[in-house]
């Protein structure tokens, strides 16, 4: 089993740890539905407890397309769902959530906040989502109790932008601070510029900090963000540039000093993550090190991670995560670190091109530093 493996990692001398390298563990099948399309844990997010995890999902109808399209039915309604995990990854439940629906689908639109959100209420989790691709708006839930429950659907402000279609990815700061990560649509209307806000009164109001670097041509959406132990940000982004041909498409890194004010430029995180892109996920591990969770849509289909021991600054090589995919429709992956400092990623994959989505979990050794 996972967990006794991990166990016995753990409790090995200091000098043998510094020789682990990384490694997968297992993989877990999380969800696979006949006629249903499971994608895209990155819009809805991640949230953990100890052994407890839980990750949102779509669950999409099924419909064969062209290969490079997703295999889903865009007439349909996205079904937002959750998956449930109380042994760390092992094994997971499914609950569908209709009350989660998007306007665009029939649901309800998004309302100004009521009261404060209280970020780290022991059950806090929230979900951020965009009702439109390119110009939103964007509307939230929150949970106090692991996400069994949710309230809102509330409509996070425009701050002045020309729309924000934001996913989810936050940082709490305090009980009623926290930073949100989320893209804002271009002065052309079209999405594509991350940006950072900052709330000191619990979601009531938000102020814009920063852009996350220039305007691009192309796009840079879907930001993910990590705070180091000596409070600086590190923030990766998906990246997409169609010109000078051929089209290119990787993740940026940047680092802030000053909470978000101003953001230097880093070394790719993933200099080339396949035709089509992918977001990634973002993690800081009990070493201090930084992971980086990506999906690779060119063959060979896969997922991979890479490892930064300065902060961002550099990146060691691919990490294979999981092999094996038909399709570049895959990836969109969230991350946590376990109390026994291995990883559970959770992602959507495919095993042939016209077939069902599926969701899967790999549990992995991020391996030690020499």
């Amino acid at each position: 089993m996972f967990g006794r493996r991990a166990l016995l990692l753990g409790s090995l001398p200091a000098g043998l740890l510094a020789a682990r390298q990384p490694g997968v563990l297992k993989h877990v099948l999380v969800y696979r539905q006949p006629g249903r399309f499971g994608g895209w844990p990155a819009n809805h997010g991640l949230w953990s407890w100890g052994d407890e995890i839980l990750v949102g999902f779509s669950a999409a109808y099924f419909k064969k397309r062209e290969w490079m399209y997703h295999q889903a039915d865009p007439e349909q309604p996205e079904v937002p769902a959750f998956a449930r995990s109380l042994d760390g990854g092992e094994t997971w439940s499914i609950r569908e959530a209709p009350e989660q629906m998007l306007p665009r689908w029939g649901g309800k639109p998004g309302r100004p906040l009521d009261e404060p959100m209280e970020f780290t209420h022991p059950g806090f989790a929230w979900t951020l989502r965009f009702n439109n691709s390119n110009t939103g708006p964007t509307v939230y839930w929150y949970s106090l109790d692991k996400g069994h429950t949710w309230r809102g659907p509330f409509e996070f402000p425009s701050l002045g932008l020309p729309g924000i279609p934001g996913r989810t990815d936050y940082l709490v700061l305090g009980r009623r601070q926290a930073m949100v990560f989320l893209t804002a649509a271009k002065s052309n209307g079209r999405e594509g510029r991350p940006f950072c806000a900052r709330t000191r009164d619990g979601g009531r109001n938000w102020q814009f900090v920063s852009y996350l670097g220039p305007e691009p041509a192309g796009f840079a959406i879907m930001p993910a963000a990590v705070k180091l132990a000596d409070g600086s940000l590190v923030a990766a982004v998906r990246r997409r540039e169609t010109a000078p041909t051929p089209q290119r498409d990787w993740i940026d890194t940047y680092s802030s000093r000053d909470e978000g004010k101003t953001w230097r430029q880093l070394d790719p995180g993933a200099p080339d993550t396949g035709r089509g892109g992918n977001p990634a996920s973002l993690l800081r591990l009990q070493d201090g090190r930084i992971c980086l969770i990506y999906g690779y849509r060119s063959e060979p289909y896969s997922m991979r991670a890479r490892l930064s021991t300065d902060s961002g600054r550099s990146w060691g090589s691919d990490i294979f995560l999981r092999r094996g995919g038909k399709a570049p429709d895959l990836g969109y992956p969230r991350s946590v670190v376990r109390r026994d400092g291995s990883i559970v990623s959770v992602y959507y994959f495919n095993d042939g091109v016209h077939n069902e989505r599926f969701l899967e979990a790999v549990l992995w050794d991020p391996g030690t530093v020499e």
